[in-house]
């Protein structure tokens, strides 16, 4: 077997670890019913409100609200292991921390995109009462991927620097969303540090995307945004087995 099969293998049997760890328990559920409690109120309020069928609403505050359920799913992750001591057994098998990481980043990724697959149930109402574009939509839903990659790498970073569950929660929340709002905040930075700090922001980004804009730069953003926070979770848990 390949170095590349083993790597697989070892992630793979991770990650269903995980999703089964995520789906027996009842947070799974607690955070997806929120979440489409508060999407659904900010499609609804659009749909009925305003007589608009359309998604852009929400796609605009999806940011803020996956910055909050995301670090919900991966608090966990590692710190439940770092306090209960079973990341040490873990740890002891024949895989390196890249594996384990890389297992718990597709249970957390896959996870949080179940999360938010019921909200096609949006788009099927805004296509049956109204006729929104298809462009926004599709780029809204591929952007909402990559913030469901970078947030889990962000949220599972988080959990590995500490072993209480609530502090892995707040950390991830706080990191994500000051990505999520520092766009807000760039009126009160001068001039040149606008431009530097505007690259930072991943609701532009975002945005960007959702607005059915396939740019390369954001693409980019948000997989050096993963790799980096991804990377940082692999370095705390070679330092931790040291």
């Amino acid at each position: 077997m390949t170095a590349q099969k083993k790597t697989s293998s070892a992630s793979s049997i991770i990650m269903k670890r995980e999703l089964t760890s995520y789906f027996i328990s009842p947070v799974a559920y607690i955070v997806t019913g929120l979440f489409l409690i508060f999407s659904g109120f900010l499609f609804f309020s659009t749909f009925f409100i305003q007589g608009r069928a359309e998604l852009r609403h929400l796609f605009s505050l999806l940011p803020v609200l996956l910055s909050f359920f995301i670090p919900a799913l991966t608090m966990k992750s590692f710190a439940e292991e770092n306090r209960s001591g079973s990341i040490e057994t873990l740890m002891t098998l024949p895989v390196t921390e890249f594996q384990v990481v890389l297992g718990k980043f597709l249970a957390a990724f896959i996870a949080s995109a179940v999360m938010i697959a019921p909200t096609l149930f949006y788009v099927v109402t805004a296509y049956i009462f109204g006729s929104p574009e298809a462009g926004p939509i599709i780029g809204g839903y591929i952007g909402a991927l990559f913030l469901c990659a970078a947030f889990s790498a962000i949220g599972l970073f988080a959990s590995s620097v500490t072993k209480n569950q609530i502090i892995a929660f707040f950390i991830a929340f706080a990191i994500c969303m000051l990505l999520s709002t520092l766009s807000s905040f760039l009126v009160l930075f001068p001039g040149v540090l606008v431009n530097i700090l505007s690259y930072f922001t991943a609701d532009s980004h975002f945005d960007s995307i959702a607005r059915g804009i396939i740019d390369t730069r954001d693409i980019l953003y948000f997989v050096s945004l993963t790799i980096f926070f991804f990377a940082l979770c692999v370095k705390t848990e070679q330092n931790a087995r040291r």
